[in-house]
């Protein structure tokens, strides 16, 4: 063996003794593309356990394992890095994935650069493969990728080295109307996400320190021509071991149009308000106190608003005892009320008839009610006007038909509105007659001697008339026909008249 050979031997073998040990990969090739040895990192980093599981040469490495960029686009064979160091290329920071052919679960990430020893006539004796297993920070940055990019927050990311825009999301793009090329490798300079922020010379100096940039409001530019209020922040990081800073916007134009048209709805309710002729007030639901009320009210009422603001309903004494406590009761589970009679107190303790209405409305945040309260006195004196001209028709009544004494007593009802809507009409002719002789006080045995019935058929129309008027007893049901006028004449059945 000559001296040369013995040489380039020994110096192979020591050679493979100091990088036996490393932490990176390393595989070596013969200048014919021939695997002449690996490392244990290397083996651990393709899953194999020897060399010749690798291949034994370059081709056959090829046919063992899929290389695939980044992007997930496959890597043609003749750029896999084995092969271009094979062909005596050097190179460095090449990624790429690595997924065995016969298993595609599994999969590493490889930051390969290579190397070419020469031999002392400067000829190509060995060709080395440098392998960094960077399969966790790929999976972190893949990770850091997806949420990046589904985030809603328009994000830009900016490397601080040389202030470029190496990341977009499409919350920013979807913002802006900016493409993503058109972000992407533009510095800072061409598209400056502070120039019109309010503290910009802070923003700056926090920059160029690489510290957190506080929230502030901005005007973006946009590609239009246009601008955009924002508010814009900082965040200093790391990515890929370089120094970054991640711009984060709000974009203020939807919360400046719901604004806007919060503050005009407000304006036409207080203006609605203000000058609608009608008595309306404003309290809380929490406890009924009052937090506005209009000119109407004020004038109708007689109250000074030193006297009604921040006072609760209760404490106006506004409505006779309990009646304001069902009414707000109703409020609490029905949420409305729609045209309630009642009778409402002036300051001067005089009594106004009024149909109230109210609904729940919300005002800063809070549940309140509003009440109308509408005057219905002059309505009410005409209403007992006609009632009781018809009650003086109905005095001597012998000339009418029974079905006309009947419509007028149901003209009475309008001065009734919240007593339940069942007609004296709904009953039949003999129901009406027991109905009648109920309000005379005659018991049910009196009834059938007075008809004519069994006592049997006279409780089975006691019964049903309970029913349809919707009455549990002979006083209700008497309250009921009085209540509508009925029987103010001495009723007869038929045939005693």
């Amino acid at each position: 063996m000559s001296q040369d050979v013995l040489s380039t031997e020994t110096n192979r073998r020591q050679l493979q003794q100091i990088i036996a040990g490393l932490t990176d990969g390393v595989i070596l090739l013969e200048p014919d593309q021939s695997l002449l040895w690996a490392n244990d990192a290397a083996l651990a980093m393709h899953g194999v356990g020897q060399i010749s599981e690798l291949g034994a040469n370059a081709r056959e490495y090829a046919k063992r394992f899929i290389l695939r960029y980044r992007n997930n686009h496959p890597v043609p064979k003749e750029n896999y890095p084995i092969n271009r160091v094979a062909r005596g290329e050097t190179f460095s920071d090449v990624l790429v994935e690595v997924t065995p052919s016969d298993d595609e679960e599994r999969t590493w990430v490889h930051n390969v650069r290579s190397m070419v020893l020469a031999d002392s006539a400067g000829e190509p004796q060995s060709l080395v493969l440098i392998i960094n297993d960077v399969t966790e920070w790929a999976g972190a940055e893949r990770r850091f990728e997806k949420t990046f990019n589904a985030n809603p927050a328009p994000a830009v990311i900016c490397r601080l080295s040389d202030l470029r825009y190496i990341k977009v999301n499409s919350g920013f793009l979807d913002m802006t109307g900016f493409a993503r090329d058109q972000v992407i490798g533009a510095s800072a300079y061409e598209l400056d996400v502070l120039e019109g922020a309010e503290n910009r010379n802070l923003a700056i100096e926090r920059l160029r320190d690489q510290a957190t940039i506080p929230q502030m409001q901005a005007q973006l530019r946009l590609p239009d021509g246009g601008s955009k209020q924002v508010i814009v922040a900082g965040q200093p990081l790391e990515l890929n071991e370089e120094a970054c800073m991640l711009f984060s916007f709000v974009d203020m134009e939807p919360r400046h149009k719901a604004e806007t048209a919060l503050r005009q709805s407000e304006e036409r309710f207080a203006k609605a308000f203000r000058l609608t002729p009608v008595p309306t007030l404003v309290c809380s639901a929490e406890d009924q106190r009052v937090l506005d009320a209009n000119e109407a009210f004020y004038v109708t009422f007689a109250y000074p608003s030193e006297e009604v603001l921040g006072k609760t309903v209760e404490q106006l004494e506004f409505f006779d005892s309990g009646i304001g406590t069902r009414l707000f009761s109703t409020l609490e589970n029905a949420g409305s009320l729609d045209r309630v009679d009642v009778k409402i107190r002036k300051k001067d303790a005089g009594l106004i008839d009024c149909a109230v209405s109210a609904d729940t409305v919300n005002i800063q945040g809070s549940p309140c009610y509003l009440l109308v309260l509408m005057n219905i006195t002059e309505r009410k004196r005409t209403e007992l006007e006609l009632v009781t001209a018809i009650e003086e028709v109905m005095k001597d009544a012998s000339w009418f038909s029974r079905t006309l004494i009947e419509k007028l007593a149901n003209v009475k009802n309008v001065n009734s509105p919240q007593v339940p809507g069942a007609s004296f009409t709904d009953l039949t002719a003999r129901e009406r007659d027991v109905l009648g002789l109920i309000c005379e006080g005659l018991a049910d045995k009196e009834i059938a001697a007075r008809l004519k019935l069994a006592p049997n058929t006279v409780r089975n129309h006691v019964a049903t008339v309970y029913s349809k008027l919707n009455v549990h007893s002979r006083s209700e049901a008497i309250v009921w026909a009085r209540q509508r006028g009925l029987f103010s004449i001495e009723w007869r059945p038929k045939g005693q008249r």
